[in-house]
């Protein structure tokens, strides 16, 4: 694909805004489908910047990376390569739930996100404040900066973060911020709300960070880092067991400043008007709404190998500076601690993902794509995912061709896509593996064997990444037979293999190896098939059901004010959302089961296409 030239400006196929994980993702995937991408940021030193904890993973989490990684995305690769501590969560569950969790080196992470972004030769760094969208006749055109300037562009990807509008919180003080020490996007919400986007207000927070120097560590339980490590994309970096983390608690003193001192949250206060997660509070939050717990546990983590900071993750605050001192001087190990940057909170505006596209396009302004903190989600993973689809449709609408989908059953980024575009938000959207119906399908370590293939057809991987994955899972089945064929103890070695005190390691000195020996993950694979084979195919069964709905296709022009028996909700919802088949058409709320048979009735009766 080439760039095109309008009234002799520089032009691009794709403008990226932002460069937080959603832009790098965005901008990542575009040049991989040969568009030229114009990465526009304010300070292009910020690409990559982790602004809350320095982590990648965890539950519900890893599994949305391995996607990404399966996708040929790069969150996983800058995680491994930056790693300095990396630990699986929920050993002791089943795999549906076994969440890889990599603790990175905050300023690395950047400096390899910026290295290998940047080092793409249809990437060019654009340094500006995006001040509007450039809308012609109704048309995209590209953007206009704050100097003046117009960057021309077929496809737009507004990845923003919590910088529209941003107000930072310390206490009942707020000053305008996207987030620490850096100005918000001033103008943009106008222009989005110009071109009929509704737009949320949400608020998130960070917690303080430390002196490293000033923490007692022996007061601290230490968590030590897995060894040998484990990995997102299969290559461990070279300091990916340097460091240990560590585990305090918060105590009655905590919870009493807290409580004594709510008059100057500006939540608690009214000044806030954002809704916060649910599913990641302050710790304001924590001790109001369980208040029967007389403590809660909190995460020491380290910034990087070289930085003097460490995270406490769990203790997000508004609160005042002053008070923020006493409240972590009252946990265990920090009676001394010096606080290097104040938590704080921080409102922005979010656009209503109601209003997008399964393919994470604007349903308003055709070419305009959001992803990200933008569309009311929260976290780092969440929003790379949403990148990386934003950019690949980026791409794909710059060359003529058609969204390009992931259906629910295809994973983690496909539910939290239809949960966004179809179910919408009033809070902060968080990846939570309870949310995925077919979890136990759709693991991290089969992402590989589930998103390739589609990876490849869209030209985000190679030809030669789809023929190993494919060999790969041909050994597994091979040797699935081979232990089917095999018998141990008047049973097939593969039904002996399911017995919970079996393991496929046993299982090999009483049959013997294959004739070709299998790859660490490639044993796990066949272990994982052997002993949940019942429930996978349960739930292979219901992936079967979901599908049938998913072939009763809706046309795009449907008039659901025509439907007979539709209640007054369902067309007024689905008319404005516009799902794609009935089984989209179901999982929008509000919509009854009769609603479901109404539109069932109708399809059956509509003349076939011709």
């Amino acid at each position: 694909m080439q760039g095109w030239e309008l009234m002799g400006m520089r032009a691009y196929d794709v403008i990226v805004v932002g460069g937080g994980h959603a832009g790098i993702e965005a901008a990542w995937a575009a040049a991989r489908l040969g568009a030229r991408v114009g990465l526009v940021t304010s300070n292009p030193e910020r690409i990559g910047l982790m602004p809350c904890n320095p982590a990648v993973g965890g539950p519900g989490k890893s599994q949305l990376v391995a996607e990404i990684e399966a996708l040929g995305g790069l969150m996983g690769r800058l995680a491994d390569a930056t790693a300095i501590h990396t630990r699986v969560l929920n050993r002791s569950k089943g795999p549906a739930v076994q969440s890889l969790r990599v603790q990175v080196d905050r300023d690395l992470y950047a400096l390899e996100a910026q290295r290998v972004l940047l080092g793409h030769p249809q990437i060019e760094s654009v340094r500006a404040e995006v001040a509007a969208l450039w809308v012609e006749r109704g048309r995209l055109c590209g953007v206009q900066t704050v100097d003046g300037r117009k960057l021309p562009a077929r496809a737009v990807v507004v990845a923003s973060g919590t910088f529209l509008q941003g107000v930072v919180w310390y206490g009942r003080q707020s000053r305008p911020a996207g987030r620490q020490g850096e100005p918000p996007a001033r103008f943009l919400s106008e222009s989005l709300r110009a071109v009929g986007h509704r737009l949320l207000r949400f608020k998130t927070g960070t917690p303080p960070r430390i002196q490293a120097d000033s923490v007692d560590y022996q007061k601290l339980e230490v968590v030590p880092a897995d060894n040998p490590p484990e990995t997102f994309s299969g290559v461990p970096g070279p300091h990916a067991t340097a460091r240990p983390t560590w585990q305090t608690r918060t105590t009655a003193a905590t919870h009493r400043l807290i409580q004594e001192n709510l008059h100057l949250s500006p939540l608690y206060g009214g000044d806030i008007e954002g809704i916060g997660p649910r599913y990641c509070p302050s710790i304001e939050d924590k001790v109001v709404r369980f208040s029967d717990k007389e403590t809660h546990l909190l995460f020491v983590e380290p910034d990087g190998l070289h930085t003097t900071e460490l995270y406490l993750q769990g203790f997000s605050s508004s609160l005042p500076p002053e008070l923020q001192i006493q409240m972590v001087q009252s946990l265990p190990g920090f009676e001394r601690a010096v606080i290097q940057r104040y938590a704080y909170a921080v409102e922005y505006d979010a656009v209503d993902p109601l209003e997008l596209t399964p393919g994470l396009q604007s349903r308003m302004l055709p070419g305009l794509f959001t992803a990200g903190q933008l569309n009311g989600t929260s976290g780092y993973e969440e929003a790379a995912a949403q990148g990386l689809l934003a950019g690949l449709n980026a791409a794909r609408y710059a060359m003529g061709l058609e969204e390009a989908h992931l259906p629910r059953a295809s994973g983690y980024i496909g539910v939290m896509i239809d949960d966004l575009v179809h179910r919408g938000v009033d809070e902060p959207y968080r990846m939570m593996t309870s949310r995925v119906e077919l979890r136990l399908l759709c693991r991290s370590d089969n992402a590989d064997e589930r998103l390739v293939p589609l990876a490849a057809d869209w030209g985000l991987r190679l030809a030669e990444d789809l023929k190993a994955v494919q060999a790969k899972y041909a050994r597994v089945q091979g040797e699935l037979l081979r232990l089917q064929r095999s018998r141990i103890e008047g049973v097939s070695a593969l039904q002996y293999l399911r017995r919970p005190e079996a393991s496929y390691e046993q299982v090999l000195q009483m049959i013997g190896s294959p004739e070709m020996p299998l790859s660490k993950a490639e044993a796990y694979q066949v272990e994982v098939r052997a002993k949940y084979a019942g429930y996978m195919e349960r739930q292979a069964r219901l992936r079967e059901k979901l599908k049938e709905l998913e072939a009763y296709r809706l046309p795009a022009d449907l008039d659901y004010a025509c439907v007979p028996s539709l209640s007054k909700e369902a067309v007024e919802k689905l008319g404005r959302i516009r799902p794609h088949s009935v089984a989209e058409a179901s999982r929008v709320p509000g919509i009854r089961d009769s609603d479901i048979t109404a539109l069932l009735v109708h399809i059956a009766k509509m003349p076939a296409p011709a």
